[in-house]
């Protein structure tokens, strides 16, 4: 059945980050560029959001992956993930990405000159950091590739054989209110153990905690889908309940960071914290979104497909812009209402005027040609 749920999710997120990327501009965190005033308060909001928006979207695009895999087979499957995210990546590391680094080399002093003189002598000169190669917010598509080809033949396997031991036990969890919390298991083992020794890079390969992490939610994806009414009844009965968990864990989370230094006991417990609390917030998501979103409308057919050029944009204009606000007297507000405003209608604009409409322009960002659009459900679920 179509889950239009899924796709508004989607496009939710997604939004989402939009707004999450300027915030980094203002925050005590590490960004490409940012602001002459930092507000450390923001981190807290933009923490809450950060707790679940990726891990979701990993699930999201495991429950995209079943579907994708119900019109496809091996190789057409394979074939169209290479030509979905891959194409992609390799446009934006060429086009989109280099004039992100160029902006943080000239506000950094490492770098004077026009964007021509720094493209293409500079933009492909070594690895960022130290060099300025590099897929910065598009690290999404190259761990996608990779978890969809590694996990392709489990996937297979897992459509024929519907009553393998596997999908039994996650249709037994799926069926209590608090059962599928035991997926938080091995999540907390990937926080508790791998992440203070692999802190998050993007980078692949050394970015363990990341890898062993995103792979897994992106498995519990098409796990969770594979069990269908059994998960969505759940979901959609006990939302209220996965919702008052997630507001008690990000409590805790808070408390713990407020209240306490780090250290070992500390970084175990808040690990437990962390994980009971994303978990939350994405059963809750998909519960109330069962509830309200699982309808189609003229605008979330728009959203659904543009969101992809949208997410292999924003992140380019939003420090175009920065860059230019950075040193200014201007206060929070101003600045963010700019960024989010200016961020999105760039995106729209470059977006309604340079790739929807053009049959030769569309693949280069994830799109297919206009008369075999595709929706979540049959394979559209990069990013």
């Amino acid at each position: 059945m179509r889950r239009y749920d899924l796709d508004w999710l989607r496009v939710i997120v997604f939004g989402l980050l939009i707004f999450y990327h300027v915030g980094m501009f203002f925050v005590p965190w590490g960004f490409h560029i940012k602001n002459n005033i930092i507000y450390p308060d923001i981190r807290w909001p933009m923490l809450f959001v950060n707790q679940w928006r990726l891990p979701i979207l990993f699930v999201i695009s495991g429950m995209g992956t079943y579907y994708a895999l119900s019109k496809r087979n091996v190789w057409q499957f394979s074939g169209e993930r290479i030509k979905r995210l891959l194409l992609p990546l390799l446009v934006g590391m060429s086009l989109i990405v280099p004039p992100q680094v160029y902006f943080e080399r000239i506000a950094n002093g490492q770098f004077s000159g026009s964007y021509f003189d720094f493209w293409p002598a500079f933009a492909f000169d070594g690895v960022y950091p130290e060099g300025n190669i590099s897929w910065h917010h598009l690290w999404f598509l190259p761990y996608l590739l990779i978890f969809s080809l590694v996990l392709l033949p489990l996937f297979v396997y897992l459509r024929r054989h519907p009553t393998s031991p596997l999908l039994k036990t996650m249709n037994t969890l799926a069926k209590k209110p608090f059962g599928l919390f035991c997926l938080i298991i091995p999540l907390y083992l990937w926080e508790s153990l791998l992440e203070p020794f692999f802190p998050s890079t993007h980078a692949l390969w050394g970015d363990w905690f990341n890898v062993v992490n995103y792979l897994t939610l992106f498995l519990f994806g098409f796990l969770l889908i594979s069990v269908k009414d059994s998960f969505w009844n759940t979901v959609l009965e006990n939302r209220r309940k996965y919702l008052y968990a997630g507001a008690v864990g990000f409590t805790l989370l808070i408390g713990l960071r407020i209240l306490f230094e780090d250290s070992t006991l500390i970084h175990f417990i808040e690990a437990g914290f962390k994980v009971f609390n994303l978990w939350a917030w994405i059963l809750a998501l998909f519960g109330y979104a069962a509830a309200y979103l699982n309808k189609p409308s003229k605008v979330l057919s728009y959203a659904n497909e543009s969101v992809y050029p949208f997410y292999i944009l924003h992140q380019t204009i939003t420090i175009a812009i920065g860059f230019y606000l950075m040193d200014l007297t201007w206060g929070f507000w101003s600045k963010f209402i700019l960024m989010s405003v200016g961020t999105f209608a760039g995106s729209w604009l470059i977006y309604e005027l340079g790739i929807r409409r053009w049959r030769l322009i569309r693949p280069l960002f994830g799109l297919k040609p206009k008369a075999a659009r595709q929706t979540l459900q049959s394979g559209n679920l990069a990013p």
